[in-house]
């Protein structure tokens, strides 16, 4: 692949990475260097992988961590989105997880103050390397704290599971080991992060070595002892960001939009559509100047042009849209409104990390563009055979993201269109540069952010119970906050599934209303989210959709979202995390956290955000943690009646004391209204 212009290369010395001798394997392409044992192997190091680690070491437990990136974090390092999402209600009495808490305040203690760009979106924004920074040391106190052991593998995929049987285990099957491939540049080769994603990531799931990358082939593996009553010797945590060890290892999961019904009777679709998820996007920093810059032109500019724009008028002003995520001040100035929302002005030295809908936004929705595999796409490409897996992503995808984001900043410095507000809108500002290199906010020679901002993946589809004979999920209907009395739902749904819904929303009234006992339009609806009675977290955020495009590709000129998708958007009332919707069906020791729990793909557009993930991770961390204690695998916390199991109320009750929240203040099945929480 030709290289772009942005893609400079630095020259720094490098790194040495040591292996232990080689371990022989049968069957694989490679046999594995190293053998880690660990109790709990955490997949993915975004927010959800911390916060499970961080709960696991504080229980003494030895935690194996990988990333595919070199920072932890996720969303506020990695993907560069450095901007908590909070709603006011929650951020007002501080209610969120301990270690979440423990960060907010480490960022604080770290600048001198919670909000070092004095950005609108959030009362906290910050720069994604000092953030790896922090939570790094966050969790090496943890493990000190507790008399946890942290191996963190930083540049490293799972590239193979071995599932099997065991003896003494439950109803399904486990994984017992876990291969994985580590890589490092080559000899007198730039160093990692010179490149975008695109050009690295099909050879980061090769077992050979390249002329560009280094291997080292890892297995992990639980401690090896003689237990031999142990139900489970290990645990597994996917805390990908697109579910990928739930689409490696095959078990029952949704992607994209899922079928209209009383249960999503907001959906877009009568039939489900896997390839419609929410757009993702590359992040990148940009910096105020004294004087204007030279902006040329990227070669492929023109092509996508057509997309960008301010998306509404009342957010058409370049110093909004500057300030809106910026990560760092550099002077006092004075504060102005546009639109209705205030913020000081930009000054040289300003810098704003980017992330816009109709911006780096990149939305694919069809079979030909989308970026996260289908189970059929993953068999038809060989992904589900034996050492096949390459990460379930199209590259062609994320290299179309990327020349999008750097395309966006130059719309931003130089652009005069704007493709849904027309004419005479977009004014150019010239006095920005890009900002690229190690030592830039991405700690990339590129300036892009080292992974894309994912807002979904794959969902798992949890394990039937007698409220779910097809399987445990969240939908949308149990957290959203839509009037349901719109005549849309009436006339769109048919006279069965209306009546289903208006059941539903009528809480204890909802026997009457499928009775017939009830009118549908005459019954009572709750003004609350569903009340979990295995709940092991909570979140709470708007239903906040970034829809995928119509047609094929993204940036086609005309091109229009997905008709119907924002239908579902708008506000949820304060939910709760269900175990049930952390518990996948088939594998007996494995829990997931973050965007791929069991949530419809409406609900998903609130279950994202930053302090969500951390209360999944932390209810994952600590589940896995318990259930090794009590040799007991982890479905067996959701089995039976909630309030009879002693196990779940146990874990609940740790939840709690350790300050993390299992449901929100006066938020309970006998107060039907939350209308505080608005």
């Amino acid at each position: 692949m030709k290289r772009k212009p942005w893609q400079k290369i630095l020259s720094i010395p490098l790194v040495l990475f040591v292996t232990s001798p080689a371990i022989a394997m049968n069957n694989f392409p490679r046999n594995p260097e190293q053998i880690e044992e660990c109790d709990i192997l955490v997949i993915g190091g975004g927010l959800a992988g911390a916060g499970a680690a961080y709960e696991a070491l504080l229980m003494g437990k030895t935690v194996c961590l990988t990333e595919i990136t070199d920072w932890v974090g996720g969303q506020i390092s990695s993907q560069g989105t450095s901007a908590l999402d909070e709603r006011n209600t929650q951020r007002q009495e501080l209610f969120f997880p301990k270690g979440y808490l423990e960060f907010r305040d480490r960022i604080a203690d770290f600048y001198g103050k919670l909000n070092l760009g004095e950005c609108w979106v959030s009362a906290s924004c910050f720069l994604p390397k000092d953030a790896d920074y922090i939570l790094e040391r966050q969790l090496q106190d943890a493990a000190r704290k507790g008399n946890g052991t942290l191996k963190w593998f930083p540049n490293t995929v799972i590239k193979d599971v071995q599932i099997e049987r065991v003896e003494n285990g439950g109803t399904g099957e486990q994984i017992v080991s876990a291969i994985a491939i580590s890589h490092q540049p080559q000899p007198n080769t730039p160093p990692l992060n010179s490149e975008p994603l695109s050009q690295i990531i099909e050879d980061a799931y090769t077992y050979e070595d390249s002329s560009r990358l280094k291997k080292t082939v890892i297995k992990f593996v639980p401690p090896q002892n003689d237990n031999l009553e142990a139900k489970a010797r290990w645990m597994v945590i996917e805390a990908t960001e697109t579910g990928e060890i739930i689409g490696l290892t095959d078990i029952p999961y949704r992607l994209g939009i899922d079928p209209l019904s009383a249960y999503e009777p907001s959906s877009s679709s009568r039939t489900p559509d896997p390839y419609c998820t929410q757009g993702f996007t590359y992040t990148f920093a940009m910096e105020k100047t004294e004087t204007p810059q030279p902006q040329p032109e990227p070669e492929f500019y023109q092509q996508y042009a057509p997309y960008y724009s301010y998306e509404l008028e009342r957010l058409a002003d370049f110093d909004l849209v500057f300030t809106y995520r910026r990560i760092y001040k550099a002077q006092p100035s004075e504060r102005v409104t546009f639109g209705g929302i205030g913020f000081t002005t930009p000054t040289p030295g300003d810098i704003a990390m980017q992330n816009w809908t109709w911006g780096n936004d990149y939305r694919p929705g069809t079979s030909v563009d989308n970026l996260i595999y289908s189970r059929e796409q993953l068999q038809a490409s060989g992904q589900l055979q034996p050492h096949g897996w390459m990460g379930g992503l199209r590259t062609e995808t994320l290299f179309k993201g990327e020349q999008n984001a750097i395309g966006f900043y130059h719309w931003l410095v130089a652009g005069t269109t704007d493709s849904q507000l027309g004419d005479g809108v977009k004014k150019p500002h010239p006095d920005h540069i890009f900002l690229t290199g190690f030592d830039s906010p991405m700690g990339t020679t590129h300036g892009l952010s080292k992974y894309p901002y994912i807002r979904e993946g794959r969902r798992i589809i949890g394990r039937p119970n007698y409220a779910h004979p097809d399987g445990f999920t969240v939908n949308e209907v149990d957290i959203s906050r839509v009037n349901y009395d719109d005549d849309y739902y009436k006339e769109t749904l048919t006279p069965q599934e209306y009546r289903q819904l208006r059941a539903i929303l009528a809480g204890l009234e909802g026997f009457g209303v499928i009775s017939g006992e009830i009118s549908p339009d005459q019954a009572p609806k709750r003004s609350r989210s569903t009340v979990y009675a295995d709940s092991v977290g909570i979140g709470h955020y708007a239903i906040d959709f970034h829809p995928c495009m119509t047609e094929s590709p993204h940036e086609k000129p005309g091109n229009t979202e997905r008709e119907g998708e924002r239908r579902g958007q708008g506000q949820a009332y304060p939910f709760q995390i269900p175990l049930s919707a952390m518990i996948p069906q088939k594998i007996d020791n494995m829990i997931v956290a973050g965007k791929s729990i069991a949530t419809s793909h409406i609900a998903a557009a609130a279950y994202r955000v930053h302090s969500f993930e951390w209360s999944s991770g932390a209810a994952a961390g600590t589940t896995a943690a318990m259930a090794l204690d009590k040799n007991i695998l982890p479905y067996e916390f959701t089995e039976g009646f909630a309030f009879r199991n002693p196990h779940l109320q146990t874990l609940k009750t740790i939840l709690d004391s350790n300050g993390n929240p299992t449901a929100f203040p006066n938020t309970s099945i006998f107060n039907e209204d939350w209308d505080r929480w608005r």
